[in-house]
């Protein structure tokens, strides 16, 4: 038996990400990460010797992709889930990255116990989408945590990355449009000025169904319309510029 396969449990999985030879471990009957997490990860700037910190990351599919995107020089990834967070760690050990990326199984909003305040350069975060009581069926499930406001809110989330953030730190974050208004709300009073908005369609003739924010700590007022993301082409297949985001030959 190989290393690759202690890492890896018999009904796992093992996912090429199409970046750098990287790939994650993934249980197909838990939550799979999505296209939001390639969006978010592509869209962040993340600049040489950073230290980057991901909240909710799941089997840390954000981390792992930064670490092949970017010179960050260290990220680390925040996991509540304790099952989820230990493919998120095996996951690192398959890549070899342990010098750069750390999964840290704790709640969120606990983090500062066992992390320095004011001390990253950028919050990446790809939060449950829906509020608690949105079709909630059962609250201890691990999709329901990925998939709903369960264990933290949207402003938990927003609340402890103005704490974790340096000056003029950085916040990114993916999330649905019927949120809007609440995450400029909430970024607004805990003092993350929103400076750059991306909306992503399905197609060039579906409304947005995701969208990409970008907020600066302390930043001046001045926000920002990108272009839309169509992420489908009229006939079914992926968009040029999807295809350069997941760094695919047509």
């Amino acid at each position: 038996m190989n290393m690759d396969e202690e890492l890896v449990k018999e009904y796992e999985r093992v996912d090429d990400l199409q970046c750098r030879g990287l790939k994650l471990i993934q249980n197909p009957e838990g939550f799979c990460f999505g296209i939001d997490a390639v969006l978010l990860s592509n869209f962040c700037e993340i600049k040489k010797g950073w230290r980057v910190i991901d909240l909710g990351t799941g089997t840390g599919i954000i981390p792992i992709l930064l670490s092949g995107k970017t010179d960050a020089k260290e990220i680390l990834g925040v996991e509540i889930q304790q099952e989820v967070a230990d493919m998120a760690i095996r996951s690192v050990k398959l890549n070899k990255i342990e010098d750069r990326v750390k999964i840290i199984h704790k709640d969120l909003k606990k983090i500062l116990e066992c992390t320095q305040a004011y001390s990253f350069d950028a919050v990446t975060s790809n939060p449950p989408y829906m509020n608690v009581g949105a079709g909630l069926i059962n609250p201890e499930s691990k999709k329901a945590i990925s998939r709903h406001e369960v264990k933290c809110t949207l402003e938990d989330i927003i609340a402890i990355s103005f704490k974790l953030l340096k000056d003029r730190g950085h916040f990114y974050m993916i999330h649905r449009p019927h949120r809007l208004v609440d995450i400029i709300y909430l970024c607004r009073k805990y003092k993350l000025e929103p400076k750059k908005i991306r909306f992503i369609h399905p197609n060039k003739n579906k409304k947005p169904n995701i969208f990409l924010i970008e907020c600066v700590k302390y930043g001046n007022a001045e926000l920002k319309f990108m272009d839309p993301l169509y992420v489908y082409n009229e006939d079914g297949t992926y968009t040029e510029e999807i295809h350069k985001i997941y760094e695919r030959e047509k």
